[in-house]
């Protein structure tokens, strides 16, 4: 019964999945315009940030969505195909969940923030005009 289970969700996601990607792209909102100068200090900023996303999630979407509103140029990890990425997640974070963005502080730590519209709300209090 569990394969039939996961046999179903698996078919699900390669239906869906697609759809999905197709609506980020048409949806695409327009990204904020800075100075040349504000958005250098902005790049410098994210270079502090990572996104663990899976390609399809609506989750991960919805932060993908933001930070392109917001034209935040934050690195991606691929937290499904990349098992570097998971295992990493896994040990800094400590959940295979996902979106999570890790912050690096400037102090060496590492703070893991999971939950799209935490992360969201986060983006835009730090990064919005």
């Amino acid at each position: 019964m569990k394969w039939l289970i996961r046999s179903f969700f698996k078919t699900l996601r390669l239906v869906l999945g697609p759809v999905l990607l197709l609506k980020e792209r048409l949806s695409a909102p327009a990204g904020l315009v800075r100075t040349p100068e504000a958005q250098a200090e902005v790049d410098r900023q994210c270079r502090d940030l990572a996104l663990y996303q899976f390609k399809t999630c609506p989750f991960c979407i919805k932060v993908r969505q933001e930070m392109r509103r917001l034209s935040l140029n934050i690195e991606l990890r691929d937290a499904r195909n990349d098992a570097g990425h998971s295992a990493a997640l896994l040990q800094g974070g400590g959940r295979g969940m996902v979106p999570c963005l890790r912050i690096d502080e400037a102090d060496g730590s590492s703070r893991w923030m999971y939950e799209s519209d935490d992360i969201v709300a986060y983006l835009r209090r730090r990064f919005a005009a």
